[in-house]
């Protein structure tokens, strides 16, 4: 818990505040989100080569490797508003964050027994959840209140981590790898078979992020006029999805996804739907009303796709899932900042295209796992 908060501070510091900061440089706001995107899909491939380098380098050099790298050169980004810079800083930090996402969820299924996993997933998503609750919108006061050097030098807190990675690494060095015995499980066919039982859950969990990837990206330049109202909203959006990403775990231990799934999907759409109104309306209280209600269903989603992910994968394949779930998870938020920026740019007004966003997750209904 000690190493993702200090790594997701990080992340969480600079998801908001870098595109404002841009954009107050001068980039054009379709172009901002650029720099979210580029570290992402940094991430993305990143993490689909992290299980043959843990098999090769272990647990602790990796993790400690992946702190480093987030964090290191964060204070870099306040030298500049230029893209010149921001991009290729935030590729190699998404490299990091690769690290960071990969092994953390997958330690959390080894610490925990297989019947308390929900639980030991609400308290990773705890240690995620509140970085997310207080850096999101720090960052982005921070930034438009003239401080981002501030957002810089806070995003190299995953460096003190890097003691306690090498401890947590040493303990545990029989982190599950695909070359790993099968044991009884539904993917004991092997990674095809992980892929296959992978599906449903990341087209849910990809459809949600590149939600929230919008809502974060974009609420904070849409509302940068004088108004507190991108603050707020990020703030309210980061506690409920904290509360319910962190107390949905036992729930979903108890009762089981048949409902609590489907649910969580229907509440992230409307309050995406009620983001929408309000930036059409110019209702602020709407808009802080939506970002309430798509929070309580979006750390729903987070936590319920993880335990339907570890589930479906078994032991065997639980580096494979781990590394696919946080795929699906950067890739959605990448793909978040950059479609609501296209959108916008060729004409869309920004509450459609949140409406957009709306549609992908309703139309995950279709797929969405009940077991």
């Amino acid at each position: 818990m000690l190493v993702t908060f200090l790594g997701f501070t990080s992340f969480c510091l600079t998801l908001a505040a870098l595109p404002s900061w841009a954009v107050r440089g001068g980039v054009s706001p379709g172009v901002a989100g650029s720099v979210t995107t580029v570290m992402l899909l940094s991430t993305v491939g990143t993490q689909l080569l992290l299980p043959r380098a843990l098999r090769r380098w272990g647990t602790a050099r990796v993790l400690a490797a992946g702190l480093l790298t987030l964090g290191a050169p964060a204070p870099l980004l306040a030298l500049s508003h230029d893209l010149a810079l921001l991009l290729p800083v935030s590729a190699v930090r998404g490299t990091g964050f690769a690290v960071l996402t990969v092994v953390g969820s997958l330690l959390t299924t080894v610490v925990a027994p297989e019947d308390r996993h929900g639980e030991a997933v609400g308290l990773y998503g705890l240690a995620i959840a509140v970085p997310n609750l207080l850096g999101v919108p720090v960052g982005v006061a921070l930034t438009q209140g003239g401080s981002f050097w501030a957002v810089g030098v806070l995003g190299a807190a995953p460096v003190l981590g890097v003691p306690a990675a090498l401890t947590l690494g040493r303990g545990h060095r029989s982190v599950p790898a695909p070359s790993a015995p099968p044991a009884p499980a539904p993917a004991a066919g092997g990674r095809r078979t992980v892929l296959r039982a992978m599906w449903a859950p990341t087209a849910v969990l990809g459809a949600a992020t590149l939600a929230a990837g919008g809502l974060v990206t974009f609420l904070p330049i849409l509302l940068s006029s004088g108004s507190s109202t991108a603050v707020v909203a990020l703030l309210l959006f980061g506690l409920t999805s904290a509360v319910s990403r962190w107390r949905v775990g036992a729930l979903v231990d108890r009762f089981g996804l048949s409902l609590l799934l489907p649910g969580s999907v229907v509440a992230s759409v409307v309050g995406t739907a009620a983001v929408a109104a309000g930036l059409h309306t110019g209702s602020h209280g709407l808009v802080l009303a939506g970002s309430c209600l798509f929070g309580a269903g979006y750390g729903a989603v987070l936590n319920a796709t993880l335990v339907v992910a570890f589930s479906r994968a078994g032991t065997a394949g639980a580096t494979t899932a781990s590394s696919l779930w946080n795929a699906a998870f950067d890739s959605g938020t990448a793909v978040g900042a950059l479609l609501l920026g296209a959108l916008v740019t060729a004409g869309l007004a920004a509450p459609a295209a949140f409406l957009v966003t709306a549609g992908l997750m309703l139309a995950t209904l279709l797929v969405v796992p009940r077991r």
